[in-house]
């Protein structure tokens, strides 16, 4: 499930542009002007260093949340705090979403 990246030849703003599938036939618009004059960017890309917790002294909270290792984390913690067993659904929905999958039910 690629994320792609535009730029509008008419207004300049830059676009993201989630597809379901490498598959699936791409006409983005712009999300400020409308116009479909998009030209296609070669976009940034993140490097997975590991889990690292938003607490830990030098490391940005926006790392932390940007790492798909990370999903699901805060709901993970609060189960265990609470003593409460997740149950299943909950646990296969977060790996899931960690391997990059979106939860059923959640149109973007």
């Amino acid at each position: 499930m690629p994320i792609y990246e535009y730029t509008c030849c008419a207004c300049g703003e830059r676009s993201s542009i989630f597809i379901k599938s490498m598959n699936s036939t791409v006409e983005p618009s712009c999300s400020r002007c409308e116009s479909k004059d998009m030209k296609r960017v070669i976009s940034s890309f993140a490097y997975n260093k590991g889990s690292v917790s938003p607490s830990t002294p030098g490391e940005s909270t926006l790392d932390f949340f940007r790492d798909p290792g990370n999903i699901g984390t805060h709901v993970e913690e609060s189960f265990q705090k609470h003593g409460v067993e997740m149950p299943e659904s909950v646990r296969d929905t977060i790996d899931a979403a960690r391997g990059g999958e979106l939860p059923k039910g959640l149109d973007l």
